[in-house]
């Protein structure tokens, strides 16, 4: 099936007693046993598994073209699930430009069990220098939160598999719609399934997919079921709802952010732009030969500082001053005031999530919101 017809229908299961349409909501947390003590529907408990969690991870799987997927109560516990797999002592590379969530999980969680050193993963040679006899996993985020950095996927996968490390790919900003991150060679996919599969902004959620169910994955598997952070079976109701409308809500987010991208560039109070489906990205080969579209999120410095770009977005209409994104409504933010003291980000940074409006009401919000610096 073509990626469209999976994201209807792999999430879906007919209900057998009466033929509903739509898979309904299983709340039971418990499910009756047979006499011999067995479990004949194949779920036990909920924490384990439930009809709507595992619709749920067949749809993702199938649209990463992976073996398996697991599913958690966010995108912070589907990282975490992967840090806390690896063996104590063990060393993970991170790009320089992680999101400051995961980041702040190893610098505050993890700092006394694993070792890992935050690089430009764009130096390959930087990345094979940077591997060390317990170094277990190269953590890739492309594109990257916030400042949109592209990493070549495959060259990173051939790397870490020479060297018997397993790839992570933070595939949140491309989705599989636009990036299938395992066909590349990663091991692992993860997403936050709050942001785009979701698409509305109204669920928490998050994802692992695996390339292979290996003993690796297994391990995943346990954490997932004996930590418990799962998401409950009306969050994975509506996160296979939203993964519905994944295909083409996606080409109106990359449309809309193309259009916004153009837009900054001849703008005289904007210094640069971050797009990667723009020629003007420094990475844009990369991007161009391992997404098919530059996706829905742009950032742009403007010239100034922190106080010019909180005039800007404090000075709009129709965007949104939230955290987040992905979602239907255009969002926008001063990035570096989120992420608090120790950012690296550039105070005159500000992220874009292009929503599904009409982009000229867009374009003359964001122009009102310049014309305040």
């Amino acid at each position: 099936m073509k990626i469209e017809t999976i994201a209807i229908h792999a999430g879906n299961q007919l209900d057998q007693g009466n033929k509903a349409v739509i898979q309904p909501i299983t709340l039971s947390t418990t499910f009756e046993r047979a006499e011999d003590g067995s479990y004949p529907t194949g779920y036990s408990y909920s924490r384990s598994n439930n009809p709507n969690r595992n619709s749920l991870e067949n749809v993702l799987a199938k649209l990463e073209n992976g073996a398996a997927a697991a599913a958690f109560s966010s995108g912070n516990a589907a990282g975490m699930t992967v840090f806390q797999s690896l063996e104590p002592g063990s060393h993970l590379i991170c790009p320089d430009d992680m999101y400051h969530g995961l980041r702040n999980q190893l610098k505050n969680i993890f700092a006394n069990k694993l070792e890992f050193d935050f690089i430009d993963l764009n130096d390959l040679e930087l990345v094979k220098a940077s591997i060390k006899p317990n170094t277990k996993l190269i953590w890739v985020e492309t594109p990257s939160n916030p400042l949109l950095k592209i990493t070549d996927i495959a060259a990173i996968a051939a790397i870490a598999k020479k060297a018997s490390v397993k790839t992570v790919c933070d595939n949140t900003f491309a989705t599989p719609i636009l990036q299938r991150p395992l066909d590349l060679g990663a091991d692992l996919v993860m997403h936050s399934t709050t942001k785009y599969l979701g698409g509305h902004s109204d669920v928490l959620g998050g994802a692992l997919i695996a390339r292979e169910a290996d003993e690796w994955w297994l391990k995943i598997k346990q954490i997932q079921e004996m930590g418990g952070s799962i998401p409950g079976p009306f969050d994975c109701y509506m996160t296979v709802r939203g993964i519905k409308t994944l295909p083409y809500r996606m080409k109106g987010h990359v449309e809309n952010a193309m259009r916004l991208t153009v837009f900054l560039e001849n703008h005289p109070k904007v210094e640069r732009v971050f797009y990667p489906g723009a020629a003007s990205h420094p990475q844009f080969a990369i991007a161009k030969k391992q997404m098919s579209a530059g996706g829905g999120m742009l950032s742009f410095l403007v010239k100034g500082g922190a106080k010019e770009a909180l005039a800007v977005v404090n000075n709009l209409k129709i965007f949104t001053q939230a955290t987040s994104l992905g979602g239907v409504e255009s969002l926008i933010e001063h990035r570096a005031s989120v992420e608090g003291p120790d950012t690296k980000t550039p105070q005159n940074l500000i992220r874009v999530s292009a929503g599904l409006e009409n982009i000229e009401d867009l374009i003359a919000d964001l122009n009102a919101g310049l014309a305040a610096i």
